[in-house]
């Protein structure tokens, strides 16, 4: 499909490379199977680095400062880009740019694609900012300005219908994704299970029990806390149960860092978190806010591990298509503790169901052919 004329122009305000956060990796990766398919160019920040985009050209266009966002001469240098390469169609990470995309739209004829992580009016609601009304309010307003709107999840795309009025055959789910698409093999978990055994002085008999995340974002960081404090205890009356927790994951509080609790090790930023993926038992996943589908989850799931979330925490992701892996808790922290025990001894495989869904060349096809039509 490469022969199209789409040409796609992806305006990214800010540092998505190297991609390590589970937004920059949506970015990243999206672009890198869209280009593929279409003609593809992205305009970024001068933070980003060109020779890390894979299969297309990024243009460093705007400065790193906090005003690039409200800056109007931004408009004149993407013009200048979109006429230059031929770009037919302008697509905005978030609807915070929808001024810029408008004016482009207005001035330059392209088609405009709204790619919506989260509602995010609805993401600040949750995280109590006063605000957020007005937000929603924009949100709406530039989204119904576009020709396409993508979302993550469909609860996302159902919502957006209905309360901002948009029209259905515009709208369309474009999930996080994979870039594999079949589980690792069994000699390789239980080679990345030995290297963490043997890493962490973890009894041979344990379930190994991960979490992991960016602790600076806040829903992670009362995920974190809300282990601590009711799941492992929740665990340690459960008696006969032999488990070791792992917390991954860079900005841990210092007085998480310190603590010195039994089955409890606090690992910290580890560079090789594939690894811990693959070699451990059960991802843990107690986030109640925030909004989007959780990216970790998607992953930990696609390297066959089993996963315990939260009803909030699974949005975007069909049990169905988990074969048993994935089970949904109430929110008792009692349920979480049993889901944990039930799931210790679940052998089941991630189906090739999951692996369609969820792979990244099919997300990327699937927005193509969406764009095509």
């Amino acid at each position: 499909m490469k022969e199209s004329e789409i040409h796609i122009a992806s305006l990214v305000s800010y540092k998505i490379f190297p991609p390590v956060m589970g937004g920059q990796r949506a970015i990243a990766l999206f672009n890198k199977y869209l280009a593929r398919h279409v003609q593809f160019t992205c305009i970024t920040t001068r933070n980003n680095d060109p020779g890390q985009a894979e299969g297309y050209q990024l243009i460093t266009a705007w400065s790193n400062s906090p005003l690039r966002y409200i800056n109007p001469f931004t408009f004149f240098t993407i013009r200048k880009v979109i006429r230059r390469r031929h770009v037919t169609h302008v697509q905005l990470e978030h609807p915070y740019l929808g001024w810029l995309g408008l004016l482009l739209k207005r001035f330059t004829g392209v088609k405009l694609i709204i790619r919506s992580h989260n509602i995010e009016g609805l993401r600040w609601k949750i995280l109590d900012k006063w605000w957020w009304k007005l937000l929603w309010h924009y949100e709406k307003f530039i989204h119904k300005q576009a020709h396409f709107n993508f979302f993550m999840q469909d609860s996302d795309r159902l919502y957006a219908i209905e309360h901002f009025n948009l029209q259905p055959h515009r709208c369309l789910t474009i999930t996080y994704g994979i870039e594999w698409q079949t589980p690792p093999a069994i000699e390789e978990k239980r080679f990345a299970r030995q290297i963490l055994l043997s890493r962490h002085g973890i009894p041979y008999d344990h379930c190994i029990l991960l979490f992991n995340g960016a602790f600076g974002y806040t829903p992670n960081l009362n995920g974190l806390e809300r282990i601590i404090h009711d799941v492992l205890p929740s665990l340690q009356k459960k008696g006969s149960f032999k488990y070791t927790m792992l917390i991954c994951g860079k900005d841990i509080p210092p007085p998480i860092k310190q603590l010195n609790q039994p089955h409890l090790i606090i690992a910290g930023f580890v560079e090789d978190i594939t690894t811990y993926f693959k070699g451990a038992d059960i991802f843990l996943n107690p986030i109640f806010e925030g909004g989007g589908i959780k990216t970790k989850l998607v992953e930990a799931l696609g390297n066959n591990l089993n996963a315990v979330s939260t009803s909030h925490g699974a949005i975007g992701i069909d049990t169905a298509i988990c074969n048993g892996k994935l089970q949904i808790t109430d929110d008792t922290i009692d349920g979480f503790a049993e889901n944990i025990i039930r799931l210790s001894t679940c052998k089941n495989d991630i189906p090739p169901a999951f692996f369609d869904h969820f792979y990244w060349d099919n997300i990327a096809k699937k927005a193509a052919l969406f764009i095509e039509k």
